[in-house]
This record gives C-alpha cells, sequence and structure tokens, in this order.
C-alpha cells in the first residue's frame, strides 16, 4: 500500500525534488530577504509547474512534495505550502469568476496567496473569531485585526475569516476573498524566530459583498476545516523532511568527527541516539503517509488520523533537530549553518494550523466519538 512504501516512480521523483531543491531554489532563497516574501522563488516554482500541482494534487502527493523540497530548501517548501493554504480555499470553495481570476495567477508564480484566519485573541480557538463583518448595503464591512498571517503583508489576496453572525460560534464565520489592495487594509511585518515572512494585517471598514464570499455565508468555518485538513499531515510531512536532513546531517558528522581516541560513531551512547532518532522519524513519515492516504480515500477518520500526524512528526522533528545540534556542538549554532537554520524553522510548526496541544484534543475527542462514547 502506497503508505507504507513508495513506488519507484515516486521516489525518483521525490529524489529529483530534493535535487532541484538544493540546487535550483536555495540559492533563489538564500538570495532572498528574510521575513519578506521571496517573489522569485514563488515564480521559480510556477515555471517548476510546482504550485499548479498543488490543485490536482492528492494529500500523499502533496505531502511528497512537501517533503522532498523540504529536505533541501525549507523557504522553497514554505512558499509552496503557503501558496496552496491561501489559494486552495479559492479552488475548493471559490465561484468560476473567483477561480478564473486568481488561480492561473497563482500557479505561474505570479500573485502570492495568504490564509488569514488568525488574531491576536484567537490563535487556536479559531472558533472565538472577533474580526466583525458588518451588514452595509448589499455586502459587508470588515473591522479588526489579522496576526501571524504568512505572506502578509506582501501578499496579493487574502482568504480572510470575519465574523458575520455575533455570539454564533463556528456557526457565524464568514470567509472571504480580500484583495491586498481594497481600501481600508493595511498591514506591517513582524520580526519572527522563522525566517518565512509573516505579519499582521489591519481592516478599516474594508468593503466587501457576495462577489468575494467563499463558500456560504455564516459556513466559513467549513471552508477553514477542509483547508486545514488536508494541510495538516503535509505539516508533518515538512517535519519529517526537516528531520531527515538532520539526521542524515549528523550521521556524516558523526562518521567522521574524530572524538576521545575514536569517532563519534563508535561511542554506544551516541549510536543508540541515532538509531532512535532514525526509528523516530521513520515512524512519523509512516503516519503521515497513512493520513494522506486515508485522505485521498475519502476515509472518516481523517480529522485523527491528520492530528496524529501532525502531532508526532513535528514533536519528532523538534527532538531530532535539537538532538543533531547537541552531536554537532557549538559549530551548528553558527549562523548560517544548515542545523542553526533548521532549529530556527523546526519550531513553529508545533503551534500553527493547530498547535500541539489543540491536536490533542482532536485525537481524543474522535476516539471517543468513534467508540461511540461521546
Amino acid at each position: 500500500m502506497p503508505e507504507f512504501a513508495l513506488d519507484p516512480k515516486a521516489a525518483a521523483w521525490c529524489e529529483e525534488l530534493r535535487t532541484l531543491a538544493a540546487q535550483r531554489l536555495r540559492p533563489l532563497a538564500e538570495a532572498g530577504e528574510p521575513g519578506a516574501v521571496n517573489r522569485p522563488l514563488v515564480a521559480a516554482l510556477g515555471e517548476l509547474g510546482l504550485l499548479a500541482r498543488l490543485f490536482t494534487a492528492g494529500s500523499l502527493d502533496l505531502c511528497l512534495m512537501r517533503e522532498s523540497l523540504a529536505y533541501g530548501c525549507t523557504e522553497a517548501e514554505t512558499a509552496l505550502a503557503l501558496q496552496g493554504l491561501g489559494a486552495y480555499p479559492v479552488h475548493y470553495h471559490g465561484t468560476d469568476a473567483q477561480r478564473a481570476r486568481w488561480l492561473p495567477e497563482v500557479s505561474a508564480g505570479r500573485a502570492v496567496a495568504a490564509f488569514a484566519l488568525s488574531e491576536p485573541g484567537a490563535g487556536s480557538d479559531a472558533a472565538a473569531l472577533a474580526l466583525e463583518a458588518a451588514p452595509d448595503g448589499e455586502g459587508w464591512r470588515l473591522t479588526g485585526e489579522k496576526c501571524w498571517i504568512s505572506n502578509a503583508p506582501g501578499a496579493d489576496f487574502y482568504t480572510v475569516f470575519a465574523r458575520t453572525t455575533a455570539d454564533a460560534g463556528a456557526r457565524g464565520v464568514t470567509a472571504f476573498l480580500v484583495p491586498a489592495d481594497r481600501p481600508g487594509l493595511s498591514g506591517e511585518p513582524l520580526e519572527m524566530l522563522s525566517p518565512h515572512p509573516i505579519g499582521s494585517l489591519a481592516f478599516d471598514g474594508v468593503r466587501v459583498d457576495a462577489s468575494d464570499v467563499l463558500g456560504e455565508v455564516d459556513r466559513g468555518f467549513r471552508v477553514a476545516m477542509t483547508t486545514l485538513n488536508l494541510f495538516r499531515p503535509s505539516v508533518g510531512a515538512f517535519a519529517v523532511g526537516m528531520a531527515q536532513a538532520a539526521l542524515d546531517a549528523t550521521l556524516a558528522h558523526t562518521a567522521g568527527r574524530e572524538a576521545f581516541g575514536g569517532r563519534l560513531k563508535d561511542l554506544q551512547t551516541v549510536a543508540h541516539q541515532i538509531a532512535e532518532l532514525a526509528t523516530r522519524t521513520e515512524a512519523a513519515r509512516l503516519l503521515v503517509y497513512a493520513a494522506a492516504a486515508a485522505y485521498d480515500r475519502g476515509e472518516a477518520d481523517v480529522p485523527r488520523r491528520a492530528a496524529m500526524a501532525k502531532l508526532l512528526a513535528t514533536e519528532t522533528a523538534q527532538q531530532v533537530v535539537d538532538a543533531a545540534v547537541q552531536l554537532h556542538g557549538a559549530r551548528a549554532l553558527r549562523r548560517g549553518h544548515l542545523l542553526e537554520h533548521l532549529y530556527r524553522e523546526v519550531r513553529a510548526p508545533r503551534i500553527y494550523e493547530g498547535a500541539t496541544e489543540v491536536q490533542r484534543e482532536i485525537i481524543a475527542k474522535e476516539l471517543y466519538k468513534e467508540a461511540g462514547l461521546s
């Protein structure tokens, strides 16, 4: 079954992506400005056909792309994922006019998308959104803030979630497609630990109407969840790619590093640690593939599987990268070292698209529901 072993064609494609990431995409990433949208990198992803593939790929295909790119260039992986996260609601829930306007531009790498869900007071608790969509004639006026938004404020359009019905929890949220040039919309970048662009957005009476709605009014939470259910296993794939890169670097280092009269790899404590890290990485990979394959088959237990995959993979990647830094010693802390870069990158996935604690809550609820005990 595909979740347990890749066929030769898929394995060869993953190796090709690793090579492309290292040789073509990494130089573009290194030439970019940290914390800003790297448009040449996005354009290259479009030229390679990877962005267009976001809208035809299944979940397993998406995971293979993200894992392979992450291994060779985390910035390329993140640029790809953010385009998918911001534009997938348009692909899946948008009108014909919305799709025709934006998807060809996203696929070609000419337009940058963003997924604007989180707020200063509503991160993991997405149902607590406070961005107000006040009725205004045939449309609404958006007033409030969004925060921790990837690609903000440099995106060309945003999938924005706003409250159209007060005191209705998840049932009163609507998704809107908001171009960045709408009057009243502004933003500023935030300096974060990870190098990819993140910012805040301010909505000062931004006008939207029925032609901007994604899906149905007051059903925007469904738009958010269908998007996140697809992308959660692939966040795990991103983490697995980073873990594998750190593990491979550590294998090479410990095999060649002389210490205490021999090589590090010959110390039992080191060898056993490497074995443990490799086992955990492979277990995370298999859980990610299984969740993605379940999504592609349309199985009912996708929320639990996706949460398990993201939980195990992101926590494992943090453990592997941290251990890799320890085994490399001070050299891994120098700015520009692969592990210094991974150390900054690996922390955020444990928070975004549902923090580790939220994934545990989802898993527990789904287990009780599946057992008929909810």
